[in-house]
């Protein structure tokens, strides 16, 4: 088949990756355009310096990156490799580094990629040119390496054009055309090209396209240094391009690469130098290429500083040229794709360094040609999971300009984010800081971690102390405060929770049709369901409540599930969805005495034959009029209690005057992580993801088979009867390994898993980790080890839920 017409706009290291997989499955009306020539077309990947480092945090973009290696090590030119496979070195010169490459080694590991932890003499072996004396230890990532960005480019273009994609240089983009929201064709200064998709692959100049269709694209080019040594005398008659591994020196924001007897060095350290997209010369206009800017020595002096004393061998050598080049940032560090949520036909690929090019090239494509990706969980890099607010240019440029100054830095997973905030504050904000509250950050809303006017509930309990990492952005507060919940009740604010409105007379059909659930209940009705994508994979767990016939209300996760939605909408007009979120606000009022808090203050019925588990209604508090739902992420009796956010304080007021009379407190999120682990409650993001189904992950509950077809049914029904994996609780009973997340499970000296979700159960006295394993290792009594940092906690697999197995507290 030759497929829709599709025009990929920027022929750089994505555009190229683009077509050649695109055209490999079919897809072969095809027609690439860029400003440049090519294959230097002058975009970021014409002056790349090419290092491959493959160790990330997300899982994703380490799997993105280990497919862009394979498949450039199996392309040449003429015989010209396309990538240099030296292995990578990551060197600690300070001990708070060397921990965080345990910590990196234990996330490459985690995502099955070979790994070592070298000595700081090993470290010598694999590159001579570093200093003994000044370094601690090091990383190596024996398939890490040098991608020849021109030449890959040029190897994709070859095997594309073989199958008939037309390449077109010295095309600019002028215009994109648009007819009843969709796209019709690019306009070049050669004329129109007539489209019925659009891929956007132009780098740093995508927010320029991007607005040709009304997309604001939140990305910021960026400067980032690079210099090129003359000779070094220790490197005399090197011949081979590269034999040394690639080198970060991140404690100084430096890495390093081999040029013949040269080498690269490349800065993160200066100030962020943001340029706009329509600022960037031209082609023409540009004395070199238009991403490459004059270089300012004077932000690079302590660079080579740092560089000297770390290679002792380059102070005979000269920095003998460099640039400031440009590169895209965003402001989460994830790249942009996906199609814009306005213009059916136009999408993005975009921030996509070399490191993850060939495999975005990959997903993209399959998402394209099958209308979906299999090969990739890119809920993370989805264009349409930004809240408006992230959008405004103030914030894109100020988080941008964050992610530039961060990107070697040290992160603690709970770090709090940069300026600005506060954005987003609920009614009860002022109340929240009146009791001292400790805010995180959360979709753009302040949420409390825990409340410092509990300090006194701590003595006489036993909580807990966690080793040093895990104890930022903790406190002792945070244990009293999941205890007092058990005990007497707690309010919480869920007003981060994302809030839609689904209605019309086509809502209940159109909701079927998504979710796994039977929705289309009676009124008053709460189901926990989940939405799949067509290969059955959990793009989201959802609460859907119906309020009224064609009314509905549903506790979503995200922006992502508000785009699925609407992107399903029929054409008739019988079903709107809206984001009730900014309007609304939300408490969970938990805990074995919830109900006497409850109930004096409402002439409805709040017993439990008045309003059972998983139902909802409308009820008066005090003068407050709410909607009530019965249910409870913390394993406790309870309601979440929704109003509109003018009367959101008067709620709050309301109930604290009547809790604390009975012992009842005000608690923050830390104390809700724990108690929900006890309880088993999954997390979408952390514990199951677009690569996972509802039967590893251990929601297959949550899924009627036996109703009529739902998107991803069929799928579903072939993947039930293959489970290899499951999403597993294991416990820790040393107190002060609180691991945090992402870490590598091992059975033995073999690493068969990774962990999602963590927090010590103040309930229950013991560490909880959900972990993936393998099927046959997910048996109640398997004894296994996480690897936190340098050493391995025993970790023991367990039967769950780890509290009120038999739901009773629940439905008191």
């Amino acid at each position: 088949m030759a497929g829709p017409r599709v025009v990929i706009i920027g022929a750089g290291v994505v555009g190229a990756a683009l077509a050649d997989e695109i055209s490999a499955r079919g897809w072969t009306e095809v027609t690439v355009v860029d400003q440049g020539p090519l294959p230097a077309t002058g975009g970021s990947s014409s002056h790349a310096p090419g290092l491959v480092f493959q160790t990330n945090p997300s899982k994703t973009m380490t799997e993105l990156a280990r497919y862009t290696v394979e498949k450039l090590c199996s392309l040449d030119v003429d015989g010209r490799p396309c990538f240099l496979q030296v292995g990578g070195l990551e060197v600690a010169t300070t001990p708070e580094r060397l921990t965080e490459l345990h910590r990196r080694h234990g996330w490459i590991t985690a995502w099955g990629i070979e790994a070592r932890l070298l000595t700081a003499d090993e470290c010598v072996e694999r590159h001579p040119l570093v200093s003994r004396d000044k370094i601690l230890g090091g990383l190596l990532v024996p398939t890490d390496g040098l991608a020849k960005a021109v030449l890959a480019v040029e190897a994709q273009i070859r095997r594309a054009t073989e199958r008939g994609v037309r390449f077109l240089a010295r095309h600019e983009v002028l215009d994109v055309r648009q007819s009843e929201g969709r796209v019709t064709g690019v306009v070049t200064d050669q004329g129109e090209i007539p489209a019925d998709i659009v891929v956007c692959c132009a780098g740093i100049w995508g927010p320029k396209i991007a607005r040709m269709v009304g997309m604001n694209l939140p990305l910021t080019p960026l400067a980032h240094q690079l210099a090129w040594t003359g000779p070094v005398p220790a490197l005399a008659g090197q011949t081979e391009e590269a034999v040394r591994p690639i080198l970060r020196h991140q404690d100084a924001d430096l890495y390093y690469r081999d040029r013949f007897d040269g080498l690269g060095i490349g800065y993160y350290g200066h100030r962020p130098m943001p340029v706009s997209a329509d600022d960037i010369l031209s082609v023409d206009e540009a004395e070199e290429m238009p991403s490459v800017l004059k270089f300012t020595e004077e932000d690079f002096e302590d660079a080579w500083t740092e560089t000297r004393s770390l290679l002792p061998a380059t102070k005979e050598a000269k920095v003998e040229e460099g640039i400031n080049g440009l590169f895209s940032f965003t402001t989460d560090g994830f790249p942009l794709l996906g199609e814009s949520p306005d213009v059916q036909g136009f999408w993005v690929a975009e921030a996509v360094w070399v490191t993850h090019s060939a495999g975005v090239g990959r997903a993209v494509a399959e998402w394209l040609v099958d209308g979906h990706c299999s090969s990739f969980d890119l809920h993370e890099c989805d264009v349409n999971r930004f809240e408006p607010h992230q959008l405004a240019p103030e914030y894109v440029l100020a988080r941008d300009c964050q992610n530039f100054v961060e990107v070697y830095d040290i992160l603690h997973p709970l770090q709090p984010s940069g300026k600005p905030r506060p954005i987003r504050t609920s009614p009860f904000y002022a109340r929240q800081q009146e009791h001292g509250a400790f805010f995180l950050e959360a979709n753009g809303w302040e949420r409390p971690q825990w409340y410092e006017a509990n300090a006194g509930l701590v003595e006489g309990r036993s909580v807990p102390t966690p080793d040093d990492w895990a104890a930022r952005y903790w406190s002792p507060v945070v244990g009293a405060e999941a205890q007092v919940t058990r005990e007497t009740v707690a309010m919480y604010d869920m007003t981060a929770l994302k809030r839609l409105e689904v209605s019309g007379p086509g809502a209940a059909d159109f909701l079927e049709r998504l979710v796994t659930g039977k929705v289309a209940k009676s009124v008053g009705s709460v189901t926990y369901t989940l939405l799949l994508d067509h290969d059955g994979g959990i793009r989201s767990d959802i609460t859907v409540a119906r309020l009224a016939r064609d009314l509905f209300q549903v506790g979503a996760n995200g922006n992502l599930d508000l785009d699925w939605f609407t992107r399903h909408l029929p054409a008739d007009g019988s079903v709107q969805v809206r984001d009730i979120t900014p309007g609304t606000c939300c408490i969970g009022l938990w805990g074995p005495l919830a109900r006497k808090v409850l109930q004096p203050l409402t002439d409805s019925d709040f017993s439990g034959d008045g309003l059972k588990y998983f139902r909802a209604k409308r009820a008066h508090i005090g003068s407050v009029p709410v909607t009530a739902m019965r249910l409870s992420y913390v394993g406790e009796l309870g309601w979440e209690l929704y109003t509109t956010a003018d009367q959101g304080l008067k709620l709050w007021d309301t109930l604290w005057q009547a809790a604390r009379p009975l012992g009842g407190i005000i608690a923050g999120r830390g104390a809700f992580n724990s108690l929900r682990l006890e309880k088993g409650y999954r997390s979408f993001g952390t514990d199951m993801t677009y690569e996972h189904d509802p039967y590893e992950a251990g929601v297959g509950f949550a899924v009627k088979l036996d109703k009529d077809d739902f998107i991803g049914k069929t799928a579903l029904e072939r993947r039930k009867a293959d489970v290899r994996r499951r999403l597993t609780c294991l416990t820790i009973d040393d107190p002060r390994s609180v691991v945090m997340g992402k870490e590598p499970v091992y059975d033995g000296d073999r690493a068969v898993g990774y962990v999602t979700s963590t927090a010590y159960g103040y309930t229950i006295g013991k560490g909880i980790a959900y972990a993936w394993l393998p099927a046959e290792l997910a048996t109640p009594g398997t004894t296994l080890h996480i690897g936190y940092f340098d050493r391995r906690v025993e970790a023991v697999v367990a039967e769950e839920p780890l509290f009120d197995p038999t739901m009773s507290r629940l439905r008191g």
